[in-house]
């Protein structure tokens, strides 16, 4: 039971720390695309 119990503990966690890694990745990518193009609105 308790076995089970800290399986399940750890396999949340590994899942919740994947996504979490995911949107920042995402989060990172907006803000350098957004800052491309605002370096090319000024270069243009």
């Amino acid at each position: 039971m308790i076995r089970k119990f800290v399986f399940a503990t750890m396999m949340g966690g590994l899942i919740l720390s994947a996504s979490a890694c995911n949107t920042v990745k995402g989060a990172g990518q907006d803000l350098q695309s957004a800052s491309k193009s605002t370096e090319e609105a000024i270069n243009d």
